[in-house]
């Protein structure tokens, strides 16, 4: 049960290859708004996170300082991020979405939706049914890895599809 099988039944290499893969089409569906993975990896995390300091959007980040740094800096000069003075700690920086970076968020999304209805239309009722259930696994997953030490949640309803599952806040650093 190493390796990546813990099961006859469930291969999580398997499982993460078919992860990979979806990803690979996934990301590139959304058209408007063309902007590096990183700039929208930033923009996505501010607006699922809420506003960060900047350690704290590292953490989410797979860049280093010294490039987030930098990109924070033109994503405000575009006018997608704002900068105000940390409420806790007047030394620090809050970073958020401005209307127009929420926008993006929105837009790719919304573009998203559309394409992926497109694509899922040309499957059948089981399969389908299916991705609904695996819907509910995939935000179970996501809870768990925002907050490791955790219980595994209860086998709590799917929310509808109309409603994004809630996303934990960026918890703050006291530095």
């Amino acid at each position: 049960m190493t390796g990546g099988q813990t099961d006859d039944a469930f291969d999580v290499d398997r499982l993460v290859t078919a992860i990979e893969d979806f990803n690979t089409v996934f990301i590139r569906l959304a058209s408007v708004h063309r902007m590096s993975f990183s700039t929208l990896s930033v923009l996505h995390s501010l607006s699922r996170g809420g506003p960060m300091r900047l350690t704290d959007l590292l953490a989410t980040e797979q860049i280093k300082q010294p490039a987030l740094t930098s990109l924070v800096a033109k994503l405000a000069a575009a006018g997608l991020v704002s900068r105000r003075p940390d409420p806790s700690d007047g030394r620090a920086v809050l970073l958020s979405l401005t209307p127009a970076g929420e926008q993006v968020v929105r837009s790719r999304h919304a573009e998203r939706v559309t394409r992926l209805a497109r694509l899922t239309d040309r499957l059948d009722e089981r399969d389908r049914a299916v991705l609904a259930d695996a819907r509910a696994v995939l935000s179970r997953l996501v809870a768990i890895a925002h907050d490791p030490l955790a219980p595994p949640p209860d086998d709590p309803p799917a929310p509808p599809l109309d409603d994004p599952p809630a996303r934990p806040r960026a918890r703050r650093r006291t530095t």
